[in-house]
């Protein structure tokens, strides 16, 4: 059957898509571009024409995943509510089950990024931009008396740490933990961050 003629930002789109199952699969070190052509019946040469080097190519798919998560958790961020609202239900969005792919691009990132500047860069770029929309929120909801917290950074950065660090147990070693438990750690974390009563923090979301 023939293939149907694409433009160029679909065939971009179509390119990255597949290096993302690509990665998911085999790995960010293994993967070459050769799976990805393969897995569309197109030549080596087209993804080449498109991202220059493997290298490229994987920097893409992961910013192209990313990208779609951070778009969430700004959505997310962006609601008509209070911050601390808004913060838990971020906050236990980005929370690792130890399913989500996501997170298995993210600690692909973060071992290619050891050696691969144009990863170290995209990887390092969109963390800076996650721990940024949060601490936003975080000063928001202190200058308008929601809470104290002195250093929305340093708070953004603790929370994302415990994330991170809850991925690595979850995604790579399959550490034994239920959702349940992991969003009550996350959930405990929150409220001493803020410095509020975790009865508090629970009860702004449910209400």
């Amino acid at each position: 059957m023939a293939r149907v003629r694409l433009n160029v930002a679909e065939r971009r789109e179509e390119l990255l898509r597949a290096a993302i199952e690509q990665i998911e699969a085999r790995g960010a070190a293994a993967v070459r571009v050769a799976d990805v052509a393969s897995a569309l019946g197109v030549s080596n040469a087209l993804v080449l024409y498109h991202f220059a080097t493997k290298e490229k190519l994987v920097a893409a798919a992961f910013a192209h995943a990313a990208e779609g998560d951070l778009a969430h958790l700004r959505l997310l961020l962006g609601r008509r509510t209070s911050a601390v609202r808004r913060l838990r239900a971020a906050v236990r969005w980005y929370a690792p089950t130890g399913q989500a792919k996501g997170w298995r691009l993210w600690i692909e990132a973060w071992a290619g990024a050891l050696r691969d500047p144009a990863l170290r860069e995209t990887a390092g770029g969109l963390d800076q931009q996650w721990k940024a929309a949060l601490a936003d929120v975080i000063a928001e909801g202190a200058a308008a008396g929601e809470f104290d917290c002195p250093d929305a950074a340093a708070t953004a950065w603790r929370l994302t740490a415990l994330l991170d660090g809850l991925a690595v147990q979850m995604t790579s070693y399959g550490a034994p933990l239920s959702r349940a438990a992991m969003l009550e750690w996350t959930d405990d974390a929150l409220a001493r961050e803020l410095g509020l009563e975790l009865d508090v923090l629970t009860g702004t979301a449910a209400r």
